[in-house]
């Protein structure tokens, strides 16, 4: 049987914590960050790692093998 491939893509933006819960980062972080796009409240909150949804989650572990 060979290697199975990891998911490149996966693997930057996934991380699998002790628990084999599938952590994320919030979407929308990337640009329009000053003046009118958003506001601090909004930018503080997507700064905080969020866990994937349990639908999800087998998906992307199977998408990130050796992690």
């Amino acid at each position: 049987m060979p290697k199975m491939k990891t998911h490149t893509g996966a693997k930057k933006r996934f991380n699998l914590t002790k628990n084999g819960k599938v952590k994320r980062a919030h979407a929308y972080k990337s640009h329009l960050l000053n003046g009118h796009g958003k506001t601090p409240k909004r930018k503080r909150g997507l700064r905080q790692g969020a866990y994937a949804d349990s639908t999800n989650a087998s998906t992307i572990k199977k998408m990130i093998p050796y992690k």
